[in-house]
């Protein structure tokens, strides 16, 4: 049977405690995907309209600086080929229609990051128009649904939709 021997090489000693501290360092200061620090922008309509490009209902694009926004509190359905369903599609087409109507609607657009980027390199934010947050009010439309956190299906078996 063997048996425990403690190390007696210093230079063993230092290497455990320079790992060890090296990956208590590294947990710190990389916790995943972090956007580059960004404080709230304003964008006024006139601004909005010719530089805020909406891509699908929960994702916006900033055309002075090409930067994605993906909003952080809702889900939208998928448009175009990523639809699973001609109702998701369908659901999905209006929801970035009523993003666009918002968007043009208001006098002013706020980006709020939250300083996270998500797995296609968008810049999670909250969006706010005229002191409203875009999410909640397209959930209260009906174009969206809270997030929960991952993806949830809009389709059932039979191509319906999901609520």
């Amino acid at each position: 049977m063997a048996t425990f021997r403690p190390l007696r090489s210093g230079f063993a000693t230092f290497a455990i405690v320079f790992a060890f501290a090296f990956g208590v360092t590294f947990l710190l200061t990389n916790q995943g995907p972090r956007a580059e620090a960004q404080t709230t922008q304003l964008v006024s309509s006139a601004d909005s309209s010719a530089h805020i490009r909406v891509i699908d209902g929960d994702t916006i694009e900033d055309m002075r600086d090409a930067t994605t926004y993906r909003l952080v509190n809702i889900d939208t359905p998928e448009t175009g080929s990523r639809a699973r369903c001609t109702a998701e599609r369908s659901l999905g087409n209006r929801a970035t229609e009523a993003a666009r109507a918002l968007i043009a609607q208001a006098d002013n657009l706020e980006l709020r990051p939250t300083g996270r980027i998500d797995r296609y390199g968008r810049t999670i934010a909250f969006v706010v128009l005229d002191g409203h947050d875009m999410g909640e009010t397209l959930i209260a439309e009906g174009f969206a649904r809270p997030w929960r956190g991952r993806r949830e299906p809009w389709c059932d078996a039979n191509g319906n939709l999901i609520r």
